[in-house]
């Protein structure tokens, strides 16, 4: 049987590639070398009976405000969303923590003097918040709302430590939006890095950072089912090593790391291509720590168990040097924590009265160094208590998320560095960062445009690089 397009790997990249084909009546197969499709996004029983975790991703407000998803009945597929009252909570010593609110005025009266600057920064990007995540969330070209892109632009090329110390003078402002850049996975002298905390910030101004009801994989099942009411079939089981083994096709879309798409497609690819390919920086990685609970993280600060996600980190400057150890290859012995606590709004998680959850902190790309004591020294530190409460860990090192979703090379969660040589350019610097030299050859997953995250835009812009050549 001949298909107009053929998907290597079932993330939501891959999935909205195929929605987005099958949309304009295109024939779809997905292929998922594993027996359950969803890359980023499964859930399970991974530790203990009746604790049901996310294996990777737990918070979405990218895909909850992502502009391709918002076009896609998936509540009508049984896909629930479920608000925190905050999105983020960043615990400090000897004070309160600090909250990112769904309001900026809220947000911004704990800042003490940062409280108008804060405004200030933020507002004309809330303001204009849809623009800005359509102009973001994409390959670079000529945006929609000039003056807020500029506007975000023109910071954001700042490195987030520049950019903490030209507007805040405080270390609660400080504090929160160097959590929010440090999700960027680079060291925070880097350009670049203000653009990842300021879009952090909006979008917690734009939504409540949200959890999927019954875990994320019900994101991708959501998907899988509307893709299939569309026409667009899904085989699992399906490991495609040769791109001789691929089903007969005009196009082939690729949800994979580069270093997968040039061994498959080695004979079908010239050779400069492949060596661009074969130069892509991953960069650093991660270390996971799963967890089940017998009771609620016992926070100094209560207020920390009203919001989805917790960066444990410190101070401002604990983070930066946090952040530029893992860069340059060493090991923090305080690193910065991205703790998600899904279980405080799902009660489907876990049995009653008790939790799951999870904690990372960013290492150095190919990292065999078991940072648990450490992880679970830096929560206790701000959480007096927590070990007691620990029933049962799941340790995931670089090699082991490597081997859960190859896309994750080296631990790289995010498809590859996102820094100034790669953030449009990825994987290699094309007009069409989709497309290869070869015609019939398409690469949709996060490491293209606009890069990592669960929001489906790169595998929305990939397809529609494909109906392109298919309607030529």
């Amino acid at each position: 049987m001949e298909y107009d397009a053929v998907i290597i790997g079932s993330g939501p990249n891959g999935l909205a590639a195929g929605i987005e084909l099958a949309k304009n009546n295109f024939k779809v197969l997905i292929c998922e070398a594993k027996e359950s499709i969803g890359g980023g996004l499964r859930s399970g029983e991974i530790i203990s009976p009746g604790f049901n975790h996310d294996i990777c991703a737990a918070v979405h407000p990218t895909a909850r405000l992502s502009p391709f998803f918002k076009q896609l009945p998936l509540d009508k597929y049984g896909l629930k969303w479920i608000h925190p009252d905050y999105s983020l909570a960043h615990p400090l010593e000897n004070q309160k923590a600090v909250l990112l609110k769904r309001s900026i005025l809220d947000t911004a009266a704990d800042m003490g003097a940062d409280n108008k600057s804060w405004v200030d920064l933020f507002t004309p990007l809330i303001n204009n918040g849809d623009d800005l995540l359509f102009d973001t969330l994409g390959p670079l070209r000529i945006p929609r709302n000039k003056r807020t892109f500029l506007n975000f632009g023109i910071k954001g090329l700042l490195s987030a430590n520049y950019f903490s110390d030209l507007f805040f003078k405080e270390e609660r402002a400080k504090a929160l939006f160097m959590g929010c850049a440090a999700h960027s996975i680079l060291s925070l002298d880097k350009f670049f890095t203000a653009a990842v905390g300021m879009m952090f910030v909006v979008q917690g101004h734009l939504t409540n950072w949200p959890v999927v009801e019954g875990g994320s994989v019900n994101l991708i099942r959501a998907m899988s089912k509307y893709f299939q009411s569309l026409g667009g079939e899904i085989q699992t089981s399906m490991h495609i090593r040769r791109y001789e083994d691929l089903p007969i096709s005009k196009t082939y879309l690729f949800d994979t790391d580069p270093r997968q798409l040039a061994e498959i497609s080695k004979n079908q690819l010239p050779k400069n291509y492949l060596k661009k390919l074969s130069k892509y920086s991953y960069g650093p990685g991660v270390f996971k720590l799963d967890f089940t609970l017998s009771d609620s993280i016992p926070w100094n600060d209560e207020n920390c168990l009203k919001a989805s996600t917790v960066h444990v980190g410190g101070s401002a400057n604990e983070i930066i040097v946090s952040e530029k150890n893992m860069w340059n290859g060493l090991h923090s012995e305080k690193p910065f924590i991205i703790v998600c606590q899904q279980s405080e709004f799902d009660s489907s998680r876990a049995p009653q009265g008790m939790h799951t959850g999870y904690a990372y902190c960013h290492v150095p790309h190919k990292s065999t160094k078991d940072m648990s004591k450490i992880i679970i020294d830096q929560i206790e530190r701000f959480a007096p208590g927590f070990k007691k409460n620990v029933i049962a860990l799941r340790k995931s090192n670089t090699a082991d998320l490597a081997t859960y979703n190859p896309n994750y090379y080296g631990g790289a969660i995010t498809g590859g560095t996102a820094d100034f040589t790669q953030l449009f350019t990825r994987p290699v610097m094309k007009l069409d960062p989709y497309s290869t030299p070869n015609s019939k050859i398409f690469i949709c997953s996060a490491s293209t445009p606009p890069g990592g995250g669960t929001h489906g835009m790169c595998g929305y812009y990939a397809a529609r690089s494909v109906i392109k050549r298919l309607k030529r």
